[in-house]
């Protein structure tokens, strides 16, 4: 099936991101956005989400702005991500924007940032591969 041919909202999308309650609200060409909501569920032993939610969500985020991006016969895989964290995270609506920031035939630089309330609490590079 063609990804960027159907909504993100389709429960064939992603399920680990259901998961964990990610869903996207918007996208465009290289560019995705995606929100998830901080439940006590996803919470680390200390009251603060789990760091591996908000690398999800770069993640996620990524494989999703390149998948506006790609031809009818392609896929892509994660490489490799590199996320900084900057505050913790305890409660509310966190923000996912991602975007290519540089793409070649077979390798794609994108970067994430994931803020809550406008403040930005992680910043993610990552590098993913086309394949067909």
């Amino acid at each position: 099936m063609r990804q960027n041919k159907f909504s993100l909202k389709s429960k064939d999308f992603n399920p680990f991101g259901q998961l964990i309650g990610l869903s996207f609200s918007g996208r465009e060409r290289g560019w995705s956005r995606c929100v998830l909501e901080v439940t006590e569920k996803l919470l680390n032993p200390h009251g603060v989400l789990h760091g591996g939610v908000i690398y999800s969500m770069a993640d996620t985020g990524m494989g999703a702005a390149l998948y506006t991006d790609l031809d009818r016969n392609e896929a892509c895989t994660t490489v490799e991500i590199k996320i900084a964290y900057f505050k913790p995270v305890t409660s509310g609506t966190l923000t996912c924007d991602s975007e290519v920031i540089h793409r070649g035939n077979r390798i794609v630089t994108l970067e994430s940032e994931v803020k809550s309330d406008e403040q930005l609490i992680a910043k993610a590079t990552g590098t993913f591969y086309i394949f067909s």
